[in-house]
């Protein structure tokens, strides 16, 4: 396979997969907000700084959907955002300088109930 379809392709998985860092440092606060808000997350806000496996986390920490049935909910996303913590991780390490300058400038991101 050539170098370039490589480069691309993974760069394609990275950016469909890490939806937690890509929802948090590359797209408004509000829509982050917006889907913890709809995930019923305990969080009250969301650091920028390794936000992406911070708003994975508390993707996780919420309660549960009562619209799926318990068989539903055995599988869940569970190898997904096991997935998203990674990639994430890596993504949030290399946006790290740019995080850091915009958490001392606009502090966390809050979420509004």
């Amino acid at each position: 396979m050539n170098p370039t379809n490589i480069l691309l392709l993974a760069a394609i998985v990275l950016s469909t997969t890490a939806c937690g860092t890509i929802d948090t440092v590359f797209r408004e606060d509000a829509v982050a907000s917006q889907k913890l808000k709809d995930l019923r997350s305990h969080c009250e806000s969301v650091p920028r700084i390794y936000s992406g496996v911070v708003y994975d986390f508390c993707s996780l920490n919420g309660e549960p959907n009562s619209k799926k049935s318990l068989d539903d909910q055995q599988i869940g996303p569970l190898p997904w955002i096991a997935v998203d913590f990674a990639l994430s991780g890596v993504l949030d390490t290399l946006v790290l300088p740019y995080t850091v300058y915009r958490q001392s400038r606009d502090g966390s991101i809050e979420i509004f109930r």
